[in-house]
């Protein structure tokens, strides 16, 4: 993978119509993404589409990207986990209830093969989640981690709507402050 500086620069020639930096950019990142939309979508068929919407939104939208606000990793996967989340709220054809899988939470830490191939930046993360109170470590994962929204959430934790954003948003800035960013 590419370094952070690296895909700025990627990013940057991308809002000039670059398109061999733009083939770069999907090359370092796409395993990275596609994970993140299976991870949500649980089905390669849409997340292939999934992803292919979200490097054309990369590609007009370019221009648009601050790195002074997010990494280009975390920008280019808040594009990709959004649309991906769209296309879950969409889906009527089936209910939670239907699919009782959907209602796993996350593990708590991955399988120790996967743990030893981890990037220090995830490691960061994962320390900084493990920081929150339990409630909120289960929040947090299944709000981005698996997609669930937050009426989802708010039935989950028996909690008003608006007081689990105010708890993901607590959460999250405690997560920002752990990284230090």
């Amino acid at each position: 993978m590419l370094t952070p500086a690296e895909l700025v620069g990627l990013i940057g020639a991308v809002a000039k119509g670059d398109q061999a930096a733009f083939e770069r950019l999907y090359a370092a990142t796409r395993a990275k993404l596609y994970g993140v939309v299976l991870r949500i979508l649980r089905r390669q068929d849409l997340a292939e589409e999934v992803i292919q919407e979200t490097y054309v939104k990369i590609w007009n939208s370019a221009g648009q990207f601050n790195p002074a606000l997010s990494s280009p990793i975390t920008w280019m996967a808040s594009i990709a986990r959004n649309r991906a989340i769209d296309i879950v709220r969409k889906k009527t054809e089936v209910s939670i209830e239907e699919e009782p899988q959907a209602m796993d939470v996350a593990a708590d830490s991955p399988d120790p093969l996967a743990r030893r191939e981890m990037t220090e930046e995830l490691k960061r993360l994962l320390e900084c989640i493990g920081r929150l109170e339990p409630d909120r470590q289960r929040l947090v994962l299944l709000a981005y981690y698996n997609g669930w929204s937050r009426e989802q959430l708010a039935e989950k934790f028996s909690a008003p709507v608006n007081t689990v954003k105010t708890w993901l948003r607590r959460s999250m800035l405690d997560i920002r402050e752990c990284l230090g960013l």
